[in-house]
């Protein structure tokens, strides 16, 4: 059992990079077998639906490092507009080293199997939603109240996902920046001018 416990994990991160750079569809299970190093069988005992199953514990697994990333650079940043910006150079960073052959492996996936696939939507919006709900609390510290911050929270990433997609297209990271920028100025004038004890 532990032989096989240790080939989860490589499966599911090599699932998550082939799955950022060509999509669901184009991605057989042999793909990842070959990439991860695991044995077949290895594969079909941790994810018995196949596919399908491998791809609720990427978006998960995806899901999981957006968040631990913004929680990092929401302890780093003064305002969730520096947050912004800082992720944003952390991503188009990341894109320009892949070629820009690098999507969001959670956008991929859901694209492709949400609503159908009940399972991936709901690991699609748990990820979502623990990403906005870090944005929330930054913007609530920043004075603004709960539901405007939700609100914004979903602005800012639905800006950025879509900046992803053109940084994609263009092969820049400027579409990133510029939409972070944007945000972060957008954010500080409509700051309230009281402070956010007032709102709580």
């Amino acid at each position: 059992m532990a032989r096989v416990q240790k080939h989860r994990k490589p499966i599911i991160d090599t699932a998550v990079t082939l799955f950022r750079r060509q999509g669901y569809a184009s991605t057989g299970l042999n793909d990842i077998v070959d990439r991860s190093g695991a044995p077949k069988g290895s594969l079909y005992h941790y994810f018995p639906e196949g596919k399908v199953s491998i791809a609720i514990a990427a978006v998960e697994e995806a899901g999981r490092r957006v968040a631990e990333t913004l929680e990092d650079l929401a302890r780093k940043t003064g305002t969730t507009g520096d947050l912004l910006k800082a992720h944003a150079r952390l991503l188009a960073s990341w894109m320009k080293q892949s070629g820009f052959r690098d999507g969001c492996p959670i956008t991929t996936v859901l694209l492709e199997l949400a609503p159908n696939e009940r399972l991936i939507s709901q690991a699609g919006r748990k990820a979502y939603s623990a990403r906005i709900g870090i944005l929330r609390e930054k913007l609530i510290a920043d004075g603004y109240t709960h539901d405007r911050a939700q609100r914004l929270a979903q602005l800012c990433t639905s800006a950025l996902q879509g900046a992803l997609i053109q940084a994609r297209i263009e092969r820049s990271g400027e579409p990133i920046e510029t939409a972070a920028l944007e945000l972060a100025e957008m954010l500080e004038s409509a700051k309230p001018k009281t402070s956010p004890t007032a709102h709580r």
